[in-house]
């Protein structure tokens, strides 16, 4: 009962209960529905993304470009909007365009072997640079009013999107926790050799997984692209820095081999409350970056921290105990030659 109460996904969850309760007692019109449905929408695109990186983050690697690949899809979809194209044709199309992105991160990771930082920094510019190639620096709107309430609208206060966001939750927590390929992703993570030597398709489910992870930051560039009814090749631009955040936040090892899709849900959470409380409270988007980095870098240090404390506590065991012992008893050497 105690390891449960400190595990880490419980502290998130806390957490979450405190800023959400401080915003309702400290801000005007913060439990108000409209604004719950705000703030659940203000992170749809980080849950999405989050989601998409979670199972990357569990293999050892990762995707710094998924900002990137959502501006890329965002300017795609403004384009052959331009072009006259009907949306029902470009949303396949772009979902396309998204997949194509992650498999060309997949074959420069899983192919030929480089780090999967390097090529998603490299990429994270690169994509950035092809959606102002596609649309240059201006904007396009006007996309058709049939869609935009499944970006915008609600049920209750609970929007279309977060139910969407809700659902890709749950897949992702089910193959993730419940399925051979989400013990193969912590197989992985926790030793990449010994996973291939248990027979683990180890290439085969990192393709996959950034395949997804380019689907579904396509899948944000529209929702991100019909709720502010604008599309712009400068969408979602630093975006990567509040997905990464909301990984790591949520209790997944940089190295692979540990975290929770809850716990990621949780910090997500965290995040848009604290986010929307600062927002109602105007503070500016600086300082709210500052408050994001400083969460990154407290994502990275508690659990480094906790394991150093262990692994101190493991090569120093109780050694008091055993000083009393050696004080109490005599020395074989003096009893040898007292005989």
């Amino acid at each position: 009962m105690r390891e449960r109460l400190l595990r880490w996904e419980t502290v998130l969850l806390t957490l979450c209960v405190l800023v959400l309760a401080y915003g309702a007692i400290s801000t005007d019109g913060f439990a108000e529905a409209d604004n719950i449905s705000f703030l659940l929408l203000d992170y749809s695109e980080v849950a999405l993304l989050a989601f998409a990186l979670l199972p990357i983050v569990l293999t050892g690697e990762i995707d710094l470009s998924v900002a990137s690949v959502l501006g890329f899809c965002s300017a795609l979809t403004g384009a052959l909007w331009n072009a006259g194209m009907p949306f029902e044709t470009i949303v396949p199309l772009v979902v396309g365009a998204g997949v194509v992105l992650g498999s060309i991160n997949a074959v420069l990771i899983v192919r030929f072997g480089l780090p999967s930082l390097a090529v998603t920094i490299g990429t994270l510019g690169l994509y950035r640079g092809l959606a102002y190639v596609v649309l240059g620096d201006g904007a396009v709107t006007g996309f058709p009013s049939t869609y935009r309430p499944l970006a915008t609208d609600s049920l209750g206060f609970l929007p279309y999107v977060t139910i969407l966001v809700i659902v890709v939750g749950i897949i992702a927590a089910v193959v993730v926790h419940y399925t051979p390929v989400g013990r193969a992703l912590y197989a992985i993570g926790l030793g990449e050799q010994t996973a291939r030597f248990s027979g683990i398709r180890v290439d085969r489910i990192k393709m996959s997984l950034y395949l997804v992870s380019g689907g579904l930051a396509a899948l944000a560039s529209l929702i991100f692209t019909l709720r502010y009814n604008s599309a712009r090749a400068d969408n979602g631009n630093g975006l990567e820095l509040a997905v990464v955040a909301a990984v790591l936040l949520g209790g997944v090892s940089i190295f692979g081999g540990r975290g929770t899709v809850f716990g990621v849900a949780t910090a997500v959470l965290l995040m848009a409350g604290l986010r929307n409380v600062l927002f109602l409270g105007d503070v500016s988007n600086e300082i709210q970056n500052v408050i994001t980095g400083l969460l990154l870098i407290i994502s990275v240090l508690v659990p480094a921290s906790a394991r150093l404390f262990a692994r101190r506590k493991r090569q120093h065991p109780t050694a008091e105990p055993t000083l009393d012992e050696e004080e109490s008893c005599p020395a074989p050497t003096v009893s040898s030659q007292r005989s």
